[in-house]
């Protein structure tokens, strides 16, 4: 274990980008999939989307812990203009979030959960993300050859789209992959009296 984690954590996440991340920061978990609902309540705003979501996913999985392990859950949405880019369910989805997303900025929101015995904390890490302009023909050849499908708006930052289209980056690279690893870490640094819990 390593020096500043107080338990293991159980990640309730089937993203293997939070789990490689996890894994670059060194830290000791297991991971264990849920399949909660991702609906979103009527009238809750873009912004406090992803915290809920993460918080809606450590409800459904509070039956996995252990009594020595902390559940991490976490919840990334793509923010343009005012609404969310889901995750594109077809190819033709897929070119249209990524046609509205060129040129332009857009904002990635994650939300984080963790959760031991009666206790949890919740916070989210918000990103800003512009992206060059893309031909239609550079559209389509991302969607024909990378996996956009299982990423919210449609791209991945470690992809060719991070590596090519982002000319700028305001906030944490980490975040926009889909964990923002600096807020787990700071949370578990007050463990085990986080600085604002719930009674589950």
């Amino acid at each position: 274990m390593n020096p500043w984690q107080p338990l293991p954590l159980l990640l309730a996440s089937g993203s293997p980008r939070r789990k490689e991340l996890l894994e670059q920061a060194g830290f000791t978990f297991r991971v264990a999939v849920t399949h909660a609902d991702e609906a979103l309540p009527a009238g809750i705003s873009v912004y406090e989307s992803a915290e809920y979501l993460a918080c809606h996913k450590a409800n459904a999985a509070s039956d996995w812990i252990s009594g020595q392990e902390i559940l991490l859950t976490a919840d990334s949405v793509v923010i343009h203009e005012g609404r969310i880019l889901d995750k594109p369910t077809s190819v033709k989805e897929a070119i249209q979030h990524l046609s509205d997303l060129a040129g332009r900025q857009h904002e990635v929101m994650t939300g984080i959960c963790l959760v031991h015995g009666h206790q949890s904390w919740s916070g989210s890490a918000l990103t800003e993300v512009t992206l060059a302009p893309m031909s239609s023909q550079e559209i389509e050849w991302y969607v024909a050859h990378a996996k956009p499908f299982d990423k919210a708006g449609g791209y991945g930052i470690q992809e060719w789209i991070g590596l090519c289209k982002v000319t700028r980056l305001v906030g944490s690279y980490a975040n926009v992959m889909g964990l923002p690893v600096h807020l787990v870490y700071q949370a578990l640094q007050a463990f085990p009296h986080w600085s604002h819990t719930d009674q589950r």
